[in-house]
């Protein structure tokens, strides 16, 4: 009995395992892009400025610049951020209770950075939305008085820095430095701010939502390095002047 090679079948067998193995390729790719781009950016353009004098810190330096827990803790830290929603504040401090009724006295007021070319972004005392205002976080006091207004703000790699985009309003944070300045305008007011503190945190500390009532004072947070979510980069600035 006669036998038929059938060479079409072989030939798409081929071609499919060809696919897959473009496909298996691309997605190791992607998967390296993810979780190690931001890793060799870091080092190469922000590791002297995180390890530099100018940047004070409760964690020890070795662990900022290495990354605590290796290997492991970057993918379980990326895992994180694929299954929990940064963009809503709430989630930065998933232990901090995060509702009130007590009622806010104004709704929004906006924020200017001039060293990062920042201009009158809206902050909102009213929810967590991350990706259409900076938040400040419920309970935190308000602009121009006693105590501590806590602003939340979003970040990425620094070359997707945009002042107008809510998702990258701080990806340049890290150029901060002591002595900058920072307006706030609540209502028809506007204050003068300087910074006095510049800090890196593990993302479970939150003393930095803790009040201070002898002044007022503003704190900025966003995680760091740009593009990841391993630490907390916390700028604290008090009340200069009211400006004209």
């Amino acid at each position: 009995m006669p036998h038929y090679y059938i060479k079409g079948e072989k030939a798409n067998f081929k071609k499919y395992f060809k696919f897959a193995g473009f496909l298996f390729i691309f997605s190791g790719l992607a998967f390296f892009i993810y979780f190690f781009f931001p890793v060799i950016s870091y080092q190469l353009f922000l590791a002297n400025a995180y390890s530099g004098n100018k940047i004070e810190s409760p964690i020890p330096k070795y662990l900022i610049i290495n990354n605590n827990g290796g290997i492991r803790s970057l993918i379980s830290q990326g895992i994180t951020s694929l299954t929990s929603d940064f963009t809503d504040a709430r989630n930065w401090y998933p232990n901090v209770p995060s509702d009130t009724k007590e009622k806010v006295k104004v709704d929004k007021y906006f924020l200017s950075i001039p060293k990062l070319k920042i201009e009158n972004a809206e902050v909102s005392t009213k929810d967590y939305d991350l990706e259409k205002h900076l938040v400040q976080y419920f309970g935190t006091s308000i602009p121009g008085e006693k105590g501590t207004a806590v602003i939340f703000g979003h970040s990425t790699l620094p070359y997707l820095f945009n002042p107008k985009n809510y998702k990258t309003i701080f990806a340049t944070l890290h150029t901060i430095e002591v002595g900058d300045e920072i307006y706030v305008k609540v209502k028809d007011i506007s204050y003068k701010y300087k910074i006095f503190s510049i800090t890196i945190t593990s993302p479970d500390d939150t003393n930095i939502l803790s009040q201070s009532f002898d002044y007022s004072y503003i704190t900025l947070v966003t995680c760091t390095p740009p593009g990841t979510i391993w630490k907390r980069l916390i700028v604290r600035a008090g009340l200069d002047s009211i400006a004209d």
